[in-house]
């Protein structure tokens, strides 16, 4: 009866340094084949064992800057040592027509620039289970010196202020539990109404409904007409 719109869902998941979005992102898309990962345009230089397209769209500054003035990005940024990242719109446009779920992994100002195009995105919020977990996570990579690590403290901070700008907050402190917790509100958000494009009713029903729309029926009758169908 119930015939829900074409297009997929657009989900944007955001979070906190060390919170593993990348890898409960990883598991969503293993383990669910109608989502799909937004592949980011970067003008940075391509790394040792990056590919073009799966990684990024590697790009010049130019022409990122060029994609910037033609409108191309839903959301873009100017980033540290004056790189940018932005997220195309054709790819993900043409991803929610065919009927994908689309997921974007950005950080909260992008995903506020996403928001005000498109109201209807789900916004989830990813965090460690606390900031000691943080701190261990970070001195466990050995990547970051302690000047790096304050910076980061700082900004997890700062983007756990804008909790309240999105719908779901998820603790990663169990990898598979976190996991299950976004197909769970992935599922929940397939059964909103408004994700309803339009009620059919079938020959049968539409008769039904009529014959007791009618106030001059007993359960005799009803169960004659129900016979007769």
């Amino acid at each position: 009866m119930i015939k829900k719109k074409k297009n997929g869902s657009l989900i944007i998941i955001s979070g906190t340094t060390c919170a593993g979005k990348g890898t409960v992102i990883q598991k969503l898309l293993e383990r669910n084949k109608n989502l799909a990962l937004s592949v980011s345009y970067t003008s940075r230089p391509m790394r040792e064992g990056e590919v073009h397209g799966i990684d990024y769209f590697f790009v010049s500054p130019e022409e990122f800057e060029e994609k910037i003035q033609h409108g191309d990005f839903l959301e873009y940024a100017k980033v540290q040592y004056g790189m940018y990242y932005g997220t195309p719109k054709k790819e993900v446009k043409e991803l929610l027509e065919s009927g994908k779920d689309v997921i974007l992994e950005i950080d909260v100002q992008g995903a506020q620039q996403v928001k005000a195009l498109f109201p209807e995105t789900i916004l989830i919020f990813i965090m460690a289970p606390s900031m000691e977990e943080v701190k261990r996570r970070i001195k466990e990579r050995g990547k970051e010196n302690n000047e790096q690590i304050i910076k980061r403290f700082q900004t997890a901070y700062q983007e756990i202020n804008e909790i309240s700008k999105y719908n779901y907050v998820v603790i990663n402190d169990v990898l598979m539990d976190a996991v299950m917790k976004i197909e769970a509100i992935l599922i929940s958000e397939q059964c909103r109404v408004d994700r309803i494009e339009e009620i059919a009713v079938e020959n049968q029903e539409e008769i039904i409904h009529e014959f007791l729309m009618d106030k001059n029926y007993d359960n005799q009758s009803i169960t004659e007409k129900m016979e007769d169908l």
